[in-house]
């Protein structure tokens, strides 16, 4: 499914990539924030819910895009070491073949403790139903056209703010 990709792909791999620049400080996955135990059938319908809605999509390259970023910095410093940094980043994505699943059995714990178990049953029948279906196809696109709208209007509001600003400066003298 498209539809959550192109809206939270770009969210969830900018901040995974904010976060590549800080050594690793931890070699196990950090725990979801704050997320109460759930059963293992909870977590099991929040993971199909998150499959049908596709959001897989939004963080499958998170690895590959944090080594890069990764390496991209260190050949900053260490430009002399181009060639080396390029065969590591191979080796370390390796390494780190799969990893992103983490995120997806971290963000199936954190539905799974926002929702009750007979809660994500109910969802998953809904999104099993034609309107669950087409709200599953549709909302991505209307997320998405109201978030160009929002910059649309910041855009022109912003221009009506500024010449407000000016026009108030120009009361006082001060053209700007």
């Amino acid at each position: 499914m498209k539809r959550f990709s192109g809206l939270l792909s770009a969210v969830a791999l900018s901040a995974g990539l904010a976060f590549a620049a800080a050594p690793a400080m931890a070699q196990q996955p950090p725990a979801p924030p704050s997320v109460k135990q759930s059963t293992p059938a909870a977590i099991g319908y929040a993971k199909e819910i998150l499959t049908m809605k596709n959001v897989q999509v939004m963080y499958a390259g998170a690895v590959p895009g944090i080594i890069e970023k990764t390496k991209t910095g260190l050949l900053q410093q260490y430009l002399n070491y181009q060639k080396d940094l390029d065969e590591v980043a191979v080796i370390v994505a390796k390494a780190y073949a799969g990893r992103e699943k983490e995120i997806g059995d971290g963000m199936a714990q954190i539905y799974a403790a926002e929702f009750t178990e007979q809660e994500l049953k109910d969802l998953v029948t809904f999104y099993k139903t034609p309107l669950g279906q087409k709200l599953l196809t549709s909302e991505p696109k209307a997320i998405n056209d109201s978030l160009q709208y929002m910059q649309q209007w910041a855009q022109q509001f912003g221009v009506q703010v500024n010449a407000q600003f000016k026009a108030e400066m120009k009361k006082r003298g001060k053209d700007i």
